[in-house]
């Protein structure tokens, strides 16, 4: 990580030196963004146990490098709760408009979410909740969401576009490491997924493969209506025997300032049933069986609305649960999560917003509770 912060501050400098007659050859381009969030719990006394709460900040630093009008590269490095992570280290081999192969580390595509994860990118501190990573109250017990944006994995990816009469057509299909998991696996673990120490190599020889397709409708001057579907399937564990798949659905539709969002998502994970499951699961089998699987769904609707230099954001996200849980769980078969936020991100100067945010969690198995965000965000 270390090794990769240098060669981007390598790149920056050599792009602030570089003479104007080089640039005509290789375009250089560095961005980045910085948030820093406070979250309080006032329904607790001490959230830590339960949440990644107090002061946070998420960094993100980029360089995209032309090489040609056919060949891109890009590098990104970021700093979150988790500490340094290499967000993308790819290449973009592009024959047209249509057909484009993308090869490294990288994002894949599915939802519509993780496109404009980067906390410069929406207005609110924290994620939907099918797509939280560490922040949402009592994310242990839920094992985040469903699918913990962003997802960076190793691969390679086929994707295009097609415009017509002002709409557009986008499409994608890859192969990546996908998600890991332990030999007795009874869901994801993403501490697997972005651990170094774990190697940034597939666990089980074997890809996961996805694919999305979008339209993007023009209504008018004005407005416009996306549509997409998404999916992956694989298996996780290193013997490459429990699979899982994901499918998702969403919708944006824009009129002129105003946005109006909707995401679905759902997955369904094959568990290790092991030699003892009546000591390690809390229920016990059905017609002489254990269900060999659990369900887990989530979904998201936000409106985001500006009024001047303030952007006002409501928000009402879910997730739900079914299946057998561990003994040590504190959730039932099936669980129910549903959250109500109200937020607004005020714009200072260009570029660089404060936002506030009011979570109210109804939790199913644990004590409802309310979460407050403050926090800042810049992107340069």
């Amino acid at each position: 990580m270390k090794a990769a912060l240098v060669v981007m501050l390598l790149v920056a400098a050599a792009h602030a030196q570089t003479p104007p007659e080089a640039d005509k050859a290789v375009q250089r381009n560095f961005a980045g963004s910085i948030q820093f969030d406070y979250l309080a719990v006032p329904t607790e006394r001490l959230a830590r146990p339960t949440t990644l709460d107090a002061a946070t900040v998420e960094a993100s630093l980029k360089v995209a490098v032309d090489l040609t009008d056919k060949v891109s590269a890009n590098i990104k490095m970021c700093v979150a709760c988790h500490g340094p992570e290499l967000g993308m280290a790819y290449m973009d081999l592009r024959a047209a408009d249509e057909l484009n192969i993308r090869v490294g580390r990288f994002t894949p595509a599915f939802g519509s979410f993780p496109q404009r994860h980067d906390p410069a990118n929406h207005r609110t501190s924290d994620k939907p909740l099918p797509y939280d990573m560490g922040r949402m109250l009592n994310y242990r017990d839920w094992n985040e969401g469903v699918l913990p944006a962003p997802w960076v994995d190793n691969g390679l990816e086929l994707d295009g576009v097609h415009f017509f009469g002002g709409s557009q057509f986008d499409y994608a299909a890859y192969a990546i490491g996908g998600p890991k998991g332990n030999a007795d696996g009874y869901d994801f673990d993403y501490t697997l997924s972005r651990s170094g120490a774990s190697y940034y190599v597939d666990n089980n020889s074997e890809p996961s493969v996805g694919a999305r397709a979008a339209l993007t409708l023009r209504l008018d001057d004005d407005a416009s209506l996306a549509l997409g579907a998404s999916g992956m399937a694989g298996h996780y564990d290193p013997q490459a025997k429990l699979a899982f798949w994901i499918a998702g659905a969403d919708m944006v539709l824009q009129v002129d300032s105003v946005f109006l969002r909707a995401e679905y998502l759902i997955r369904r994970t094959q568990i290790a049933i092991g030699d003892d499951p009546l000591a390690t699961f809390k229920y016990g089998p059905v017609d002489g069986k254990f269900d060999d699987h659990i369900l887990k769904d989530g979904f998201y609707v936000e409106a985001e609305a500006p009024v001047g230099r303030v952007d006002l954001i409501a928000r009402w996200d879910g997730l739900r649960r079914w299946g057998n849980e561990l003994a040590t769980s504190t959730l039932r078969e099936n669980s129910v999560l549903l959250r109500y936020t109200a937020g607004a991100a005020i714009r200072v100067v260009s570029g660089v917003r404060i936002k506030a945010s009011v979570e109210a969690y109804d939790f199913s198995d644990l004590p409802d509770e309310l979460a407050v965000h403050l926090g800042v965000t810049g992107s340069f």
